[in-house]
């Protein structure tokens, strides 16, 4: 066993939500917001929960229960690595890992995420990841030691977080998963409508796509 006693949770919520027509944060999927629900799930295994925030930041605060510690992205546009990296350089001292997970994501399993600490907690000394596999296809939250995150800190601007992770796949370990919700990716009101129409189909009510007009875009590009 690892001995690992502090893990942080990070969402990513810094995006834009162009495509979506409104903050994806906000967007309901079983009676919570996406980043409410990422915060109570990602709770159950980690201290702190740290989520990024960059455009819309304001609202998003404004708009949760919260139960997170918030980190703002000074600048979003530059992508999702540049969030992960906000929300790395909020990492404790005592923090001896770490997982990460975008907010458009919301239908990861709590189970799941158990299952995946469980899995981190007993790696062996020489794992660097603990990753989730549905099928073929690998999926989010990534579990990562603390030292990965200085090589995360030190990429280039140019660069994503796979090349590290790609570059450790010796030093991975994958937990297969009957979970398609690692898989999820909600960037567009058709990816919503589907989201959402699956969990009506499981007895959940979400609100509908809130209107464009509503929707306040301060911080857009």
């Amino acid at each position: 066993m690892s001995g690992v006693q502090v893990i942080a949770g990070i969402i990513l919520a810094a995006g834009a939500s162009s495509r979506m027509g409104a903050p994806k944060a906000l967007l309901k999927y079983r009676g919570e917001t996406f980043l409410d629900r990422l915060i109570r799930i990602v709770g159950h295994v980690s201290r702190p929960v740290i989520a990024v925030l960059g455009y819309h930041a304001d609202q998003i605060r404004a708009g949760i229960k919260g139960g997170a510690v918030f980190a703002i992205n000074p600048n979003p546009e530059r992508g999702q690595l540049s969030s992960l990296q906000t929300g790395l350089k909020e990492l404790p001292p005592e923090t001896e890992g770490f997982l990460f997970i975008p907010v458009d994501c919301p239908a990861v399993s709590e189970a799941t995420v158990i299952r995946l600490a469980n899995a981190f907690a007993r790696r062996g000394p020489d794992t660097l990841f603990v990753i989730p596999r549905y099928g073929d296809k690998r999926g989010h939250p990534v579990f990562a030691a603390r030292s990965i995150a200085e090589e995360i800190l030190t990429l280039p601007p140019d660069a994503q977080a796979r090349d590290v992770v790609h570059g450790h796949v010796d030093r991975t370990v994958y937990i297969d998963v009957n979970d398609p919700g690692i898989l999820t990716d909600i960037d567009d009101p058709a990816a919503y409508r589907e989201l959402a129409g699956s969990a009506v189909g499981n007895g959940a009510k979400d609100d509908i796509l809130p209107h464009k007009a509503n929707w306040k875009q301060t911080g857009d590009p």
